[in-house]
């Protein structure tokens, strides 16, 4: 299975920071040591360029965030020093999700190890996230003429509240987000689809609510490409989760989100979103797990043509 990886365009951050920006570089090493990737498979992704950037965001936010314009308010926003390399980092870490799924559209899976930056609006940041790479990929396949309808499966435990915000009038990208009902972001957007959870809400309901919201945002809508936003966050031990997930719940979230797109033969991109254990080791872990199901059914996604003759999966 391919992966896209931009660990080492590193965003520097003071000492003490709580972003866990170790993480990306720990877990291409996991992946790299345990060899779900053949020769080639790990690749570097490009840089978004502005023109793809602009279909998901303003010009005059672009122009602010490239420049190094944005105000205190706005980068307090953000959570992070503006800088060139945080520049260079948000377009190679969107970067890896688009190319994630125009490969996915070859091979029938693919995966980012950074991405799912969804607290991204159109015109601003937040949440340590400066671009919106669901919606910049989702837009960018659909005006290449490459997919239809895309759906966006968000599991990470903060609301896409950015994501929802950018794709509300669109009715060509299905929005779909299961996480903590009390957690950040604590001013809610509207998903197509929101499942809210209840504080320590452990696997069973985790699972159950998953699988059932699963099911009708597949129902709804009509897609023929999925982005999976695989947070570790919902983790019992994250320090930011608050539900009560463990190890072996994530794992079984995995399966069922890419076991229902197998069925449906949607071609599937994943992607990272958060994770903030105390022991960074434990989210590196959750992450490979995740990419580690992925790979392992990677010859079970087998590519079609949809009627057009355009190659999916």
């Amino acid at each position: 299975m391919k992966v896209f990886y931009s660990d080492q365009f590193v965003l520097p951050l003071p000492e003490g920071h709580r972003f866990p920006m170790k993480k990306y570089s720990m877990l291409r090493a996991r992946v790299d040591e345990a060899g779900l990737c053949g020769p080639g498979e790990m690749r570097v992704p490009h840089a978004v360029t502005d023109e793809e950037v602009l279909r998901a965001h303003d010009a005059g936010y672009l122009e602010k965030v490239v420049s190094g314009t944005l105000d205190k308010q706005e980068m307090r926003r953000i959570g992070f020093p503006w800088s060139e390399r945080m520049v260079e980092r948000s377009r190679r870490a969107s970067g890896g999700t688009l190319d994630a799924c125009r490969t996915a559209l070859e091979d029938g899976i693919a995966a980012n190890l950074a991405g799912g930056t969804h607290h991204a609006f159109a015109d601003r940041g937040e949440g340590f996230c400066v671009l919106n790479d669901s919606a910049i990929a989702a837009r960018t396949l659909q005006d290449e003429g490459l997919v239809g309808n895309v759906l966006v499966v968000d599991t990470d435990v903060h609301q896409g509240n950015g994501t929802a915000a950018i794709l509300a009038d669109d009715p060509t990208i299905f929005t779909f987000s299961i996480h903590g009902e009390k957690n950040y972001p604590f001013n809610k957007g509207e998903s197509d689809l929101d499942v809210g959870l209840p504080d320590g809400t452990g696997d069973g309901v985790f699972l159950e609510a998953l699988g059932t919201g699963l099911e009708e945002a597949l129902d709804r809508a009509g897609a023929t490409m999925a982005i999976f936003l695989a947070g570790a966050d919902p983790y019992e031990g994250d320090k930011l989760g608050r539900l009560s997930v463990t190890k072996k719940g994530l794992a079984e979230r995995d399966r069922l989100v890419l076991e229902a797109c197998r069925e449906l033969r949607l071609p599937v991109a994943v992607t990272m979103a958060g994770g903030y254990c105390p022991r960074i080791e434990e989210t590196v872990d959750i992450h490979f797990q995740t990419v580690e199901r992925a790979a392992e059914m990677a010859d079970t996604f087998k590519p079609w043509r949809n009627e057009k003759g355009a190659k999916y999966g």
